[in-house]
């Protein structure tokens, strides 16, 4: 299969180059990289430093990322910093980063800003990761309850402040919940997981959740906040009667996770369901036919899919300044959406490999990556 002998020499791919001069998106930044060894019968190999900011959803995958691409490029550095989506497409934009994690796509607004850093064609964004966002929460003695998304919205607006509240109650028959208080807590960077959770609440629970879909969290809502994604669970692990929204990798211990209301049953959180929520969602329209960002349908009703969902993506520029940024970039992200990355990223961080059709158009969006004439 294509995709499977690629996960090998992904991270191996593309020229063999001298001391480079990586490049943002608009700007040379030398990196004093010595030259290489000849192309091996395997491919030839990149040098240099990538910079990327973004996602901290993509955490543990992306450490996996740049150790196994390390080590099959010899000279070839990937800095990552988790600052949040936002910022990641913020970076991308301004030129201060090669490419960006996002758990949100490149809004309209931005598109047609990046092609003041990124060329005629703008930056496109190429997916590299899915997972589920769990509703965790610290309940002592509990570690699974069903809820819907009318009662997970009431729950983070401050609504429900108790959690025996009836409407927990009446979907946990049997569960004895304790006359405990509700600590809602949100993210208080720009997130992309935020964009996520809140967009599947106005979906689902419109008359509820009134806020449009954002990834920065209401003003207007109480509650505690922490930066990123070790913020959030950190601070619910220690907060007992806490409940946040984050990446599934990032729940462990002594946390519990909601199953979510999908039609008339309860989807329990798991890589293959969020995958199958993935596949029912469309392309977004009017886009490059190399931008691959996908618009969920968070209102599915498909037995087993789990909507809650993210879809993360490598945001790359469509032209960069010189040959040997482009093809640093393109072997990066190609090794991260092979067989080899995703496996990599599923043993790591519990996500939910690309299904094939989508992996090829990623490896597809990839390619058009070039340099300046």
């Amino acid at each position: 299969m294509k995709a499977l002998r690629f996960g090998r020499n992904a991270a191996i791919a593309v020229i063999a180059v001298g001391a480079l001069a990586l490049t943002a998106c608009g700007s040379d930044n030398a990196t004093n990289t010595a030259q290489t060894a000849a192309p091996s019968a395997s491919g030839p190999a990149v040098t240099g430093t990538l910079t990327g900011i973004g996602s901290s959803a993509q955490g543990a995958a992306m450490d996996v990322w740049k150790t196994n691409f390390a080590t099959a490029n010899q000279g070839a550095t990937v800095q990552y910093s988790p600052d949040g989506s936002g910022a990641g497409r913020k970076a991308i934009l301004d030129g201060s980063a090669q490419f960006a994690g996002s758990d949100a796509y490149l809004k309209d607004d931005e598109l047609a800003s990046s092609k003041e850093k990124c060329g005629p064609d703008g930056a496109i964004d190429i997916p590299v990761y899915i997972s589920p966002i769990a509703v965790a929460f610290n309940v002592p003695g509990i570690t699974d309850l069903k809820l819907d998304a009318a009662t997970v919205a009431k729950i983070f607006r401050g609504e429900v402040a108790n959690w025996n509240d009836p409407a927990i109650a009446a979907m946990n028959p049997g569960v004895q919940l304790p006359d405990l208080k509700v600590t809602p807590v949100n993210r208080s960077d720009d997130s992309g997981t935020t964009t996520n959770f809140t967009d599947y609440l106005s979906a689902v629970a419109p008359t509820v959740w009134t806020d449009k879909a954002a990834g920065v969290w209401p003003a207007s809502l109480k509650g505690e906040n922490a930066k990123g994604t070790s913020g959030v669970v950190k601070t619910v692990t220690d907060t007992p009667g806490a409940v946040t929204y984050a990446d599934d990798s990032a729940v462990s211990g002594k946390l519990g996770t909601a199953q979510i209301k999908v039609g008339d049953s309860f989807t329990k959180i798991s890589a293959e369901a969020a995958s199958k929520a993935v596949d029912q969602g469309k392309p977004v329209e009017d886009r490059n036919a190399n931008d691959l960002a996908i618009k969920l349908d968070r209102t599915t009703t498909a037995a087993g899919a789990y909507p809650i969902v993210l879809v993360s993506y490598h945001i790359v520029c469509t032209t960069y300044d010189t040959q040997a940024t482009a093809d640093l970039v393109k072997a990066f992200v190609k090794y991260a959406a092979s067989d080899a990355g995703q496996q990599a990223a599923a043993d790591a961080a519990k996500s939910a490999p690309l299904s094939k059709t989508l992996q090829d158009k990623a490896m597809a969006a990839v390619d058009s990556v070039k340099a300046k004439a």
